[in-house]
């Protein structure tokens, strides 16, 4: 090779591993700025166990808003996560009864306005799912009560939709409710009520109406809803996620 094409390259070696080093130093150095950003109980956290239990949005297929809330399902999550010793993973993840990945996760969020309807192959699914230890919380944010527990009765025809006592463990599972759901936002100026489908002694689904803790849990300038209020509505949403997982 020429002495001065030699020269050349090497030049050209040594310049692009200068830039490697200063691109790997700047990814470095920017990598630090972003960890000195996160509290260290949540470095501690996600230390201590990576796998950390992931929460799901349902998208139902047929009737009403599936999406209704965005703010909701973070800030509940980002809740727990602070304020128990459950790895909760703050992201809301969203998923539709037939997708592969159903079985991953072991509490769904659902909520909506007015109708909300299975189709068949989504009823057996969601019957499976359920059967198998899943857990089904939904929220009414206004007019679903008619139409979900008709769907409720389709998944399960031999099992009673009940409502729940107030001593039952969900109300008590983190902290206590001894008057039940709390009242979060008033629709028809009636007492709140929570329903549930009970396999072998455990409420698989708790169906939520004149409640709607959902408003509760988005942000603050959403509803305007009172800072007690607000309380209320996270600790009933802790209590949820607890008896969803643990008992």
């Amino acid at each position: 090779m020429n002495k001065f094409k030699f020269i050349a390259l090497s030049t050209t070696i040594a310049i692009i591993v200068m830039l490697l080093a200063g691109n790997l130093l700047a990814q470095r150095n920017q990598l630090n700025n972003l960890m000195r950003q996160i509290p260290q109980t949540t470095i501690a956290k996600a230390k201590t166990n990576p796998s950390m239990v992931k929460i799901a949005r349902l998208h139902y297929s047929g009737g009403g808003d599936w999406y209704w809330g965005r703010s909701a399902i973070p800030n509940m999550l980002k809740y727990a996560y602070e304020n128990s010793d459950m790895l909760i993973d703050t992201i809301e993840h969203e998923i539709k009864i037939n997708d592969p990945e159903l079985f991953k996760y072991p509490f769904l969020f659902a909520t909506g306005h007015g109708l909300i309807s299975f189709e068949s192959d989504e009823i057996e699914r969601l019957r499976l799912y359920l059967s198998s230890g899943g857990f089904l919380f939904v929220n009414d944010s206004y007019g679903m009560e008619k139409t979900f527990l008709k769907e409720m009765a389709k998944i399960f025809p031999e099992r009673e939709i009940v409502e729940l006592p107030f001593d039952h463990p969900l109300y008590h599972s983190f902290y206590d409710f001894p008057n039940g759901p709390p009242k979060i936002h008033e629709h028809d100026n009636k007492a709140p009520r929570g329903y549930a489908v009970i396999i072998n002694g455990k409420a698989v689904v708790y169906f939520l109406v004149e409640s709607d803790i959902g408003d509760g849990w988005e942000d603050a300038v959403v509803h305007n809803d009172p800072e007690d209020k607000r309380t209320e509505s996270f600790r009933m949403g802790l209590n949820l996620l607890t008896y969803a997982l643990l008992y």
